[in-house]
């Protein structure tokens, strides 16, 4: 079974030197774009983040300080990047946690307002998790009969990704092969913000998904306690989740 595309699919994987989006870099970086055609075209960058690499990240994926010295930056390829992204549609392993939200916040910090709202994702992990919970290495064995070499590099993960994605759809009858439906399926229309920090309740409302407000409305908490929208304004919280709550909070001045 083929994947349906109205538009193109962006599958994708990110090295970084850390786990915290509002603090580390990506160091590598490697897109397959798939057009409704079904043509495949790639991207690919290792970049300098102006920041050390911790030797923790490099025992992981192997890049060192030395490796990316005379590399650019990321600011320095971010218009090539997102001309070459467009408006297609994601698709990742674990993407919709870390790998997308990691992604826009190096936008906007390049001063790309990258746009989100309108885009689909899918993530092979989240289908993954729910058909056969394991990792991306056990995943490509047991969907793709291979062992995955060179894991923990962004192109072995992105392609991995790519090939675990077409034998999920040719493996489950019950899965439609169309990016809405895996969207859907993968979880994501459950976010209002990128991090997770903000969901929809059963009615469609939005709601801290953390914290002392956690099931709490937005427009409740804001409207009795105006002072929790400026705490998330200066806190630590991704530069996406600091734009949803704003734009929620216009919304509710004007209705």
């Amino acid at each position: 079974m083929s994947l349906k595309l109205n538009r193109p699919l962006i599958v994708f994987d990110l090295e970084t030197t850390g786990i915290q989006i509002t603090h580390d870099r990506i160091i590598d970086i490697y897109l397959i774009k798939v057009d409704p055609a079904g043509n495949e075209t790639t991207w690919y960058k290792r970049l300098n983040p102006q920041m050390p690499i911790p030797a923790e990240a490099t025992a992981v994926h192997g890049i060192s300080n030395d490796d990316v010295a005379n590399c650019p930056t990321f600011s320095d390829v971010a218009n090539e990047l997102n001309q070459f992204i467009g408006q297609a549609d994601f698709g990742g392993f674990n993407s919709n946690r870390f790998d997308f939200p990691m992604l826009v916040q190096e936008f906007y910090r390049a001063g790309i307002d990258f746009e989100t709202e309108k885009r689909k994702f899918l993530d092979a992990q989240r289908i993954f998790h729910i058909k056969e919970p394991r990792n991306l290495t056990a995943a490509y064995a047991f969907y793709c009969n291979g062992n995955l070499e060179d894991a923990h590099s962004a192109k072995a993960d992105t392609e991995a990704t790519w090939e675990v994605i077409k034998a999920q759809l040719n493996r489950y009858t019950d899965l439609e092969p169309t990016v809405d439906f895996l969207h859907r399926f993968s979880g994501q229309d459950e976010l209002v913000d990128l991090a997770g920090r903000i969901r929809r309740n059963p009615q469609g409302e939005p709601i801290f998904a953390f914290g002392k407000h956690k099931g709490r409305t937005v427009r409740s908490v804001f409207e009795k306690e105006p002072s929790y929208f400026d705490w998330m304004m200066n806190g630590d919280f991704p530069e996406n989740t600091k734009r949803v709550i704003t734009r929620l909070r216009l919304s509710f001045k004007n209705s």
